[in-house]
């Protein structure tokens, strides 16, 4: 979200269990949102404990999402005019 305007980059929020991962990333969605990006959020199918359809932190802030079975599925939704990509739990969406 924040960095070079040329090309793409990779943010990764890391950290234990209830250290507020998610919020963080919801967090910057909304500051993404605000500077008038366009932005895509995802997140497992899997991953349904707080809602199907929304990235939702343990604080209980929430940012809807396009749930996902397969990773390749993002690039059905990526255009040319996406400014950022959210993925929340991304460990769940990995092929085994």
């Amino acid at each position: 979200m924040y960095g070079p305007k040329d090309h793409g980059y990779i943010e990764v929020i890391v950290g234990p269990m209830y250290s507020g991962k998610s919020e963080e990333l919801i967090r910057r969605i909304k500051r993404a949102k605000i500077a008038k990006q366009n932005v895509l959020v995802f997140k497992p199918v899997i991953d349904d404990r707080y809602s199907k359809t929304c990235v939702v932190s343990h604080t209980g802030i929430k940012e809807e999402a396009i749930c996902l079975q397969n990773p390749e599925d993002i690039l059905t939704y990526v255009k040319d005019t996406t400014d950022v990509v959210a993925i929340d739990e991304v460990q769940f969406l990995m092929k085994r």
